[in-house]
């Protein structure tokens, strides 16, 4: 049987899709453009570095899903995929994620960025699961905080593993298992499947990939 994974920013989007909602809400005026633009990039940098902590970096990206009732975040969301994420969705990317869907016994999208902002993306894909880090909500409003598990970093083998014994599957049900992605921050995950491939890979990860004879690929 064959599992494939997904990275779902930079990888299958060329763009980074937790950066451009907190962009989108700036825009829209609902963050202070002054405070939170620049701790916006700072958070983005420190991720790019491998310096990210990331309990801080979800302290800052969910606390306006806890200032808004849900409608008006579903409201503010459906413009943001269309203004910000399907620009930034390539046919190549389309295509891959189609034949794979197709092909694998199970596929999935495995993002750090949470699951409000991601899932309405993977619907857009057509990929019927999603492994995201998961926001609190209590009696249907979020509340700011994260729910178990953050997907980074080694927290995504944790999760996969977690969504896999949910499906009744394990990692070694499966002959062949790939994952897509463009940042070293999922070494992790690529080391643990037999087939990693590196995506417009960043520095560390094309020499990693380079090493290790890793596939390395451009989805343009």
């Amino acid at each position: 049987m064959k599992l494939v994974l997904f990275d779902l920013d930079n990888t299958l989007l060329d763009g980074d899709s937790d950066y451009e909602w907190a962009q989108f809400l700036i825009d829209q005026g609902v963050l202070e453009r002054a405070s939170y633009e620049h701790r916006n990039q700072e958070f983005f940098d420190q991720y790019k570095a491998g310096r990210l902590d990331i309990y801080a970096f979800l302290d800052f990206q969910l606390a306006p899903l806890a200032q808004f009732p849900r409608v008006q975040l579903d409201a503010w969301h459906v413009q943001f995929m269309a203004q910000k994420i399907l620009p930034k969705i390539s046919a190549a990317a389309r295509r891959l994620v189609s034949q794979s869907v197709s092909e694998a016994q199970l596929c999935a999208i495995v993002t750090a960025t949470n699951s409000f902002v991601t899932a309405p993306i993977a619907r857009e894909f057509g990929v019927a699961h999603l492994v995201a880090t998961e926001p609190e909500q209590i009696g249907g409003r979020f509340t700011g905080k994260v729910s178990g598990t953050p997907c980074f970093r080694e927290g995504k083998v944790t999760r996969v593993a977690q969504w896999l014994a949910a499906q009744g599957r394990r990692w070694e049900d499966f002959s062949e298992s790939r994952f897509y992605s463009d940042s070293h921050n999922d070494l992790p995950l690529l080391e643990r499947v037999t087939h990693p491939i590196a995506v417009r890979p960043d520095h560390p990860l094309r020499q990693a990939a380079l090493a290790r004879g890793w596939d390395i690929i451009a989805l343009d």
